[in-house]
């Protein structure tokens, strides 16, 4: 039923949490393959891919690219995207499978839907960001690829699929579906904190609103991925 893609570079300290939240869903038949589209590791990444029985796909570097050969080589009817350093909560295979019954059998139009956003540190901060994009998503309908995006192949081909851009490629393909075709869904899609504990809370924050706000006024994906380092 479920393609799950994941882009990866270097991702063997994060990969095999997140490839096991997979696992009572390749259990219950709910996924049926688990894809790692990667961009060029010298790490564990390929061991572990292997070890978990995946399908690896090579890739150009960068999100866009990746994620987009993932899909192509994806045989299922739902695609997942999911990022290396993500670990869906317990519970998202009942709600997931809910989602997709309701729209299979009609009793709700065709839809994409996101994780809830979440960090795996404790603290004032890491709540205070978790706020923040649950106001954004609520406000702008605009979930980061952080949070997962799960949509049907049919769905994801009538929009055009990924671009291959080097940065913002969740945003400019979450864009592209209609506000009423994007559902935010009660489990939590729980991020590695890394980046903000090496980067800074506030500073990682500014930086990520600069980058959009660049985005929006149109500066190229090429400039902002060499911003954003």
């Amino acid at each position: 039923m479920i393609s799950v893609i994941i882009p990866t570079l270097n991702a063997q300290r994060d990969l095999v949490p997140t490839l096991s939240a997979l696992v009572p869903a390749v259990v219950d038949g709910i996924v049926q393959e688990a894809i790692i589209s990667d961009g060029g590791s010298t790490d564990d990444t390929y061991a572990i891919a292997d070890a978990a029985g995946t399908h690896v796909v090579q890739a150009p570097r960068g999100r866009g690219p990746q994620l987009e050969a993932g899909a192509a080589a994806a045989k299922g009817d739902w695609l997942l995207f999911l990022h290396a350093d993500t670990v869906l909560e317990p519970g998202w295979v009942n709600e997931v499978t809910s989602f997709i019954e309701r729209i299979e059998t009609g009793r709700r139009k065709p839809a994409a839907a996101y994780f809830r956003f979440a960090l795996n540190d404790d603290g004032f901060m890491p709540r205070l960001i978790e706020m923040m994009v649950a106001v954004r998503c609520m406000l702008l309908s605009l979930p980061y690829g952080d949070q997962g995006l799960l949509i049907s192949r049919r769905h994801y081909q009538r929009l055009g699929g990924f671009r291959p851009l080097p940065l913002m490629e969740d945003v400019d393909l979450v864009r592209r579906i209609k506000r009423r075709e994007l559902c935010g869904l009660k489990t939590a899609a729980v991020t590695s904190a890394k980046r903000y504990q090496d980067d800074g809370y506030l500073a990682r924050s500014f930086r990520n609103i600069g980058l959009m706000l660049l985005y929006l006024l149109r500066v190229p994906p090429r400039v902002l991925a060499r911003l954003y380092g």
